[in-house]
């Protein structure tokens, strides 16, 4: 890693920072240009641990860049990954304070729910099938703490930003119809996600890696550095099959899954 210990530390302060007081702080490439993939998840995980620290808990995962147009943008050939905490978690039909994010958008996915753990090297996608308790429609929130250009260059956010920022998490709305994995083809999960009545975005979840288990399966394998595994009963998902959609105060969500049933809330 090029980063030492103390600046990795200061990066996760201040994201923590620009999270509670809603003000955008510098991209971390900028602050770090020789910034690593690997100082990234550095600063990502000294971050959990503030949270974990503050009496947060670890209540879901996700994986991004998931589709090869995101990996394209960003210069990378693999997803990224995030950490879901409890009090970013809401269930269809909830109202969500607006105000407690900076730009939120929302994305339709689908969420994994395992059965037993599931720890890499090696982890296939049948493995996930055969781990997987429930299949089930969710929207995730995404926001950034970071600029999302640099004022002075006008240059964009880079991979090392998106994974320092904790993959860009902000909330997870789960709902829908739980269906057991072989119960539906995983490909075909389809979803139209409407704001305000006015349909903004629809997908296939084929979109995910051709197959959304197989993001699972990749972040069970990219783990295993750090000696984790994925936790049975916490819902994961599996990356978007949607473009990011801004949202406003006021604004309805209302995503139908078709037959997996749909996911709604009100942002306050």
């Amino acid at each position: 890693m090029a980063l030492g210990a103390s600046a990795i530390a200061d990066l996760a302060r201040r994201l923590e920072e620009a999270e509670r007081t809603r003000v955008v702080m510098p991209q971390l490439s900028m602050l770090h240009p020789g910034m690593t993939i690997d100082d990234a998840y550095a600063v990502q995980l000294a971050w959990r641990d503030l949270k974990l620290a503050a009496g947060r808990t670890v209540a879901g995962r996700k994986i991004g860049l998931t589709s090869r147009a995101m990996q394209r943008a960003q210069e990378v050939d693999e997803p990224d990954r995030g950490i879901y905490f409890d009090d970013m978690m809401w269930t269809s039909g909830a109202t969500i304070p607006h105000g407690r994010f900076i730009r939120p958008r929302v994305e339709a996915e689908v969420a994994f729910e395992l059965a037993r753990p599931l720890q890499g090297p090696g982890i296939r996608l049948t493995d996930v099938l055969d781990a997987t308790a429930w299949i089930y429609p969710a929207l995730e929130i995404v926001d950034s703490r970071l600029e999302m250009k640099d004022p002075a260059t006008g240059r964009s956010r880079i991979i090392t930003d998106a994974i320092g920022d904790n993959a860009a998490n902000a909330g997870m709305i789960t709902g829908g119809r739980p269906v057991r994995p072989d119960a539906v083809d995983l490909r075909w999960i389809a979803g139209v996600l409407y704001i305000n009545g006015a349909i903004e975005e629809t997908g296939v979840s084929a979109a995910v890696l051709g197959h959304p288990a197989s993001g699972i399966a990749w972040l069970a394998n990219s783990l295993v550095p750090h000696g984790e595994k994925l936790e049975a009963g916490l819902p994961i998902l599996a990356g978007a099959f949607t473009r990011s959609v801004f949202v406003h105060a006021g604004d309805t969500l209302h995503a139908d899954y078709g037959p997996l049933g749909a996911v709604t809330a009100r942002f306050a």
